[in-house]
């Protein structure tokens, strides 16, 4: 099979990963006169030209507000955006449209299930239960929704490899849990949770199942079918597509019973003076003027991620994921976090004797973008013994030079503040 050249010029698949790091204009920049070597991938993805342009085509050629309209350009704005609500169906493998509901992103499809679903069905006894290794999107929700009916919050222990055991997770199951919260893959860790096998735990106890796929949709084929959960959310710009875009995604049955969380425009069949009729799904929970060009963007993204194929990304971003793994904790000093055996290209870290933040800074000096704090999961990084890391995440369109270059950039910082 081809494979990753150490310089990044080889073919996968019949395809130049130079040609693909093309279609990505900002990945030419220079910064403090070194070349980018972008991986903070898990905070925001770069955008491909397809978007760039499918977005900047909107604006230009459509741009009208959406469904309302009797004229030409409104007609066809709520055709695109509509057209990109069956993208998105196809890509999560959903069976309706309607099961697909645009929000801002996973944050809020996570606050709308709790602050819709929750309110209506949390009482007092009950218990939300999430994982040690969620992002604070699925932790503060579940948070106030606590206090506000009484219900309890509870956590799934994390393994030492940043794993979930799940013959743990049934026998320890508490049978007041009504709505299990687990992130798919960790953006700390990388650790790809078997979602499906908790869906089934789950239902098998009379739980649903809520999972962020906000670092696995841009890594991992997602079917909502096979996982069989009742809620999947991401976030376009994790996927390549625009910011301020995401998605829910609901079983029917469910959207249907939940009450709206926002009132206003659209979401609305009559309204009188004292009381409003909703209006079908998925309007019923998008109220407002929608971000018509971030679904456009989203659309242009799948269409560009689902041309190279989930084959030949994870045959790409498994390759650079075990070269890292063989060369990072090489460097002296460095302490790696998580070590499960199925993982996405996500590499959090620390160095003996280096703030992460004076770590990161040091990084971008030698033009390597990566992250550092507490990735928005706190409760996790205390139960690692720290207060933050520097993580390093990585897309289809890194190399193997980059892996290198930031190995050497990381021994120039234990020199530098030795």
């Amino acid at each position: 099979m081809d494979s990753v050249a150490a310089g990044g010029a080889l073919r996968v698949q019949g395809v130049s990963l130079d040609r693909i790091r093309a279609d990505f204009p900002l990945l030419t920049r220079t910064v403090g006169g070194k070349s980018l070597v972008y991986l903070d991938n898990a905070a925001t993805s770069q955008k491909p030209r397809a978007v760039i342009d499918a977005v900047s085509r909107f604006y230009a050629f459509e741009n009208a507000n959406v469904h309302r309209a009797i004229h030409r350009l409104g007609e066809e704005a709520t055709a695109s955006f509509e057209a990109a609500r069956e993208s998105v169906r196809s890509f999560l493998g959903a069976q309706k449209k309607s099961e697909i509901i645009f929000t801002r992103g996973t944050t809020e499809s996570i606050n709308l299930v709790a602050r819709s679903w929750g309110v209506a069905n949390l009482r007092e006894g009950d218990s939300v239960l999430i994982s040690g290794m969620e992002h604070h999107s699925d932790i503060v929700p579940w948070q106030l929704l606590a206090a506000e009916t009484g219900c309890a919050l509870r956590y799934i222990p994390i393994e030492e490899d940043g794993t979930i055991d799940l013959g743990r997770l049934a026998r320890d199951w508490d049978p007041r849990t009504r709505i299990v919260g687990i992130v798919q893959a960790s953006n700390v860790l990388g650790t790809v949770n078997d979602v499906r096998s908790i869906a089934a735990i789950a239902h098998e106890r009379g739980a649903l199942v809520l999972v962020d796929g906000a670092q696995s949709a841009p890594h991992l084929r997602v079917d909502v079918g096979d996982i069989d959960c009742d809620f999947f959310a991401f976030s376009s710009h994790k996927v390549y597509g625009p910011m301020g875009m995401g998605v829910l995604y609901g079983k029917e049955a469910l959207l249907e019973a939940m009450p709206p969380w926002m009132g206003g425009g659209e979401m609305i069949r009559s309204v009188g003076l004292q009381e409003s009729t909703w209006n079908d799904l998925p309007w019923k929970f998008e109220a407002g003027t929608p971000n018509v060009e971030g679904a456009v963007g989203l659309a242009a993204a799948i269409g560009y991620v689902e041309s190279l194929g989930f084959e030949r990304i994870e045959t790409i971003e498994n390759e650079l994921t075990e070269y890292a793994l063989r060369i990072l904790p090489a460097t002296k000093g460095l302490r790696l976090f998580g070590s499960a055996p199925r993982r996405a290209p996500v590499f959090s870290f620390t160095m003996e004797g280096i703030h992460a933040h004076d770590l990161a800074q040091y990084l971008d000096r030698e033009g390597i973008a990566v992250r550092a704090g507490h990735h928005c999961a706190q409760p996790l990084m205390r139960s690692l013994g720290v207060s933050a890391t520097v993580r390093a995440s990585l897309a289809f369109y890194n190399t193997k030079r980059e892996i290198e270059l930031l190995a050497q950039a990381l021994e120039g910082a234990a020199r530098f503040y030795a």
